[in-house]
């Protein structure tokens, strides 16, 4: 597998095109959300630019555009907060500690190929915690929307400041806010692909407060730092050291999942494979430089990507043009954002929180499931008002209990025994015929589909009212796997079985079903011809071991136990 992404010059014009319409897309987001987390507009810079530049060389989707993400702020946000918090000198230097930690956990996840398993999650639950995401995040915009900083506390904190915002609100902050959400929403779409909404939200925002609203006390960004920013070197205490590990792997999995998502989006819009394991590898790598060097953290971005396909991007080199050009404005342009109203930045932010609600899910949850609603719900409230570690686990425990309780209903009903040739519709005619002659006194344990540990409970419940038989039959013959609880409910069975000299006979085990049994040492304790291929075969030597009458039968003497009353 190759180091580098796939990085190529026979589609210059559209990747030099969409790498530039992505930049300039890039550029209003990264502000908003470096201003949103707390770390300040020169970090989101920073982060689009490194993550970005590092996910393009190293990552495994092409036209994969990565920068800071509305979810990656809203978790940033919440660890800055909580780290200051806990230790004002060093918290804003231990947060991009995290970032830097998040990178490495993502590299990790790559190299033990745990890609493909990032984004095995339910829907209802990647739908709950990416709402919830999202009514965080315009929840912590309603202070500076109303023209005042973020109140301390959070969700929680802003909730219960927010009569106090309104009661002391700035007219003229809120009306440029008021005018950027507007603008974006009511940009045409047909105009989308020519000029970003948001891009130019904000250079009229800016015209406006400085123009029109020059007399007016407008918050702004302020002066950005020309030049490259300064190295950040990984800063731990003992006290805050556990929580720092655990914030990111918070920070490695949102972004992992983030990013994969929408790698499957630019999969299917230019029906190029990509490779999951190799981008995680880049998204960390993006991470890990944008830590070092005090940049919010960032993952794949749907907009940016899908903006890059629609506009000619098919290789890497459209994220490597992006993440230059935007080097070009932290380099030498950053002055000429000082003027930008922070006022219009929170309004950009607020309609990112809008996109991020899966409204159509929302709509219609409760008419495909009540019970993935009741998830998808519980996911949203834990991520708002509790964290998103918690709302993730709690809903995916949820959802695979839920499921795991549908499959073992639907496979408990492939557990039956079968002793009558009208017991069962998949009986050949021979076999019909077979147990007909045998009267009852050979019983066919069926089983199918894949005997998960659910099972297990199952097959027990069958074992306890087992009806009496001469001769056992385990028919294996469309189980493709076999759980440990299951196979050990079975062992029981045919253990009880031989101990009480029935004749026991295993049919269509192979594979991983054989060498689980083999594991346990049941196939060493049935004769080699107890062990047969085909139901017909086991009818049939079970049928000529019972016309034997009183003769050795591979375990030693006739068959004592459970002789059928008649």
């Amino acid at each position: 597998m190759p180091i580098l992404n796939e990085i190529r010059f026979d589609n210059l014009r559209g990747d030099l095109f969409g790498g530039v319409t992505a930049a300039i897309i890039a550029l209003p987001m990264a502000l908003a959300f470096g201003v949103a987390s707390g770390a300040g507009p020169a970090a989101g810079l920073y982060g689009a630019v490194l993550v970005g530049l590092f996910a393009a060389l190293f990552g495994g989707t092409p036209t994969l555009i990565s920068e800071p993400t509305g979810p990656m702020t809203v978790v940033m946000t919440a660890i800055i907060a909580n780290l200051i918090a806990a230790n004002p000198e060093q918290g804003m230097a231990m947060a991009f500690t995290v970032v830097m930690l998040a990178g490495i956990f993502q590299m990790i996840f790559g190299a033990l190929k745990l890609g493909h398993y990032v984004t095995m999650m339910p829907y209802t639950v990647i739908s709950g915690f990416m709402t919830g995401i999202g009514v965080i995040l315009i929840i912590l915009q309603l202070g500076p929307f109303l023209g005042h900083a973020t109140p301390p506390g959070g969700v929680i904190g802003t909730i219960e400041a927010l009569p106090a915002l309104i009661a002391d609100i700035q007219p003229a902050e809120t009306a440029l806010a008021v005018f950027t959400f507007g603008l974006i929403v009511l940009f045409p779409k047909s105009l989308r692909r020519l000029l970003p909404p948001q891009l130019l939200a904000l250079v009229l925002g800016t015209l406006v407060s400085v123009i029109l609203l020059a007399n007016a006390d407008i918050r702004q960004i302020g002066e950005i730092p020309t030049g490259l920013p300064a190295l950040q070197m990984p800063v731990f205490t003992a006290l805050q050291w556990q929580l720092m590990v655990i914030d990111a792997a918070v920070l490695a999995v949102l972004g992992s999942i983030d990013a994969l998502l929408t790698s499957v989006i630019a999969e299917s819009m230019t029906r190029k494979e990509h490779s999951s394991n190799k981008e995680l590898f880049g998204q960390g790598m993006g991470n890990l430089a944008s830590g070092l060097f005090g940049g919010i953290p960032g993952a794949g971005a749907t907009m940016g990507t899908v903006v890059n396909i629609q506009t000619g991007g098919r290789s890497a080199l459209s994220g490597l043009t992006r993440a230059l050009l935007l080097l070009v404005v932290v380099l030498w342009a950053a002055p000429l954002t000082s003027h930008i109203p922070l006022a219009v930045l929170a309004g950009i932010a607020l309609k990112v929180g809008f996109d991020i609600i899966d409204w159509s899910f929302l709509r219609r949850a409760h008419r495909v499931s009540s019970k993935a609603a009741m998830i998808m719900y519980g996911v949203i409230a834990l991520t708002v008002f509790v964290d998103l570690i918690t709302a993730v686990a709690l809903g995916v425990f949820v959802a695979n209990v839920l499921t795991i309780e549908r499959m073992v209903r639907l496979q408990s009903r492939s557990v039956k025994t079968i002793r009558h040739p009208d017991a069962s519709d998949d009986l050949t005619r021979d076999e019909q015929t077979l147990l007909e002659q045998a009267k009852g006194r050979i019983l066919v344990f069926a089983l199918g589909g894949p005997l998960i540990f659910g099972v297990a409970k199952a097959i027990s419940r069958q074992h306890a009212v087992l009806p009496d038989h001469e001769v056992l039959i385990m028919d294996f013959t469309e189980v493709p796997t076999l759980g440990v609880s299951s196979s050990l409910a079975l062992e029981k069975m045919i253990l009880e079985d031989l101990e009480e000299r029935i004749p026991v006979f295993v049919v269509g085990a192979d594979g991983e079903v054989m060498q689980r049994l083999q594991t346990l040492g049941l196939i060493d304790t049935l004769p080699a011809d107890h062990v047969v291929s085909t139901r017909q075969a086991a009818l049939e030597a079970a049928t000529r071991l019972l016309e034997s009458g009183p003769q050795a039968n591979g375990a030693g003497n006739l068959p004592v136990g459970r002789v059928a009353a008649a």
